[in-house]
């Protein structure tokens, strides 16, 4: 995110902004863009701020559409800005501190992801129980669902505790990172061994699932920068 180079330059009553986006949600149909953009040459964390672009006809934004594996509901866009004129008063917060609003942004979007990494665990564990009641399951099977079991009362607790935190107004980072860390790989392997165990009677939204929890590990921060600031988090 420090490493964003979208730019904005000052101009009477505003700013022109060029550069590009990938990986938007939202972003094919969207009339209102929240830009990122760079205030200042300066690199990293400083010199980030936050501008609201209004679209228009012929207003040098072009957006295309990315194909996924899964979120099919949630089109992802590629973005690009060309001269794009942006007025003084469509800035968001203070000029040059918008790094700061990605980051308490970050908070609530990772544990909204380790709720739904959650749900969708419990949802696919639950449907594979069913699925095997009146059935024969050898051990390796009953073994497999006590792990994911675990997997999901861990995330649980994990996620909850951090959540409890967050809405309590403390500072929340390090206990966030952990749950959204540790919940997004856990369901793709959760619900991939429920797959498994279906085998060729397994439903079409359990496929789906599977390839939805896909994104769990790259969205919001891949895993490996959820390990970066847990080790930053401990003076490393």
């Amino acid at each position: 995110m420090a490493s964003i180079r979208t730019r904005a330059e000052r101009v009477d009553g505003g700013w022109i902004l060029n550069g590009a986006k990938t990986f938007i949600t939202g972003g094919v149909r969207a009339d209102v863009l929240l830009t990122a953009v760079r205030t200042t040459p300066e690199g990293g964390h400083h010199g980030m701020s936050f501008l609201i672009v209004e679209r228009a006809e012929d207003d040098g934004v072009t957006t295309s559409a990315l194909r996924k594996l899964g979120w099919h509901a949630s089109d992802t866009a590629e973005i690009a800005l060309a001269d794009v004129f942006v007025p003084e008063q469509n800035l968001l917060g203070e000029e040059n501190g918008g790094f700061g609003l990605i980051v308490a942004n970050f908070q609530w979007e990772r544990l909204l992801m380790a709720l739904g990494a959650l749900g969708a665990m419990t949802v696919c564990f639950e449907q594979t129980l069913a699925f095997l009641r009146g059935r024969e399951a050898g051990q390796a099977i009953r073994h497999r669902m006590a792990e994911i079991a675990l997997e999901i009362e861990a995330g649980r607790c994990l996620t909850y505790a951090a959540l409890r935190r967050y809405v309590a107004g403390a500072d929340a980072v390090r206990e966030v990172t952990m749950a959204k860390l540790r919940t997004q790989r856990a369901a793709v392997d959760a619900i991939s061994a429920c797959l498994d165990i279906h085998g060729l009677d397994a439903p079409p939204e359990l496929e789906r699932a599977l390839r939805d929890a896909r994104l769990g590990p790259i969205g919001g921060g891949t895993d490996e920068i959820m390990k970066e600031i847990l080790g930053r988090s401990m003076g490393l």
